[in-house]
């Protein structure tokens, strides 16, 4: 019988795996949502399908670095990627 905390630190564990990702989704929607910027309007100004831009805003499909390219251009922002230390984890 696994115990709370080999539960938790299995939680922990795995969090830590996808928290790039959710990094990044949050990153494409705060900048679309903060200009008020529909997925329509996106999908218009990239030429990207609107459904292959929900779905990874949903989380449902991961973007190629073209593709982060092209959605950035289309906010008329520009792509920043960084690879910074790492936190010590428990």
């Amino acid at each position: 019988m696994e115990t709370f905390e080999n539960i938790k630190n299995g939680f922990l564990k795995e969090q830590e795996t996808v928290q790039p990702e959710m990094d990044l989704i949050r990153a494409i929607v705060d900048a679309r949502t903060s200009q008020n910027i529909t997925l329509r309007d996106l999908a218009e100004r990239t030429g990207i399908n609107q459904s292959v831009i929900f779905n990874v805003e949903s989380g449902l499909k991961k973007p190629s670095l073209y593709l982060l390219k092209k959605l950035a251009s289309g906010m008329k922002m520009s792509l920043e990627i960084r690879f910074v230390p790492q936190k010590n984890t428990i």
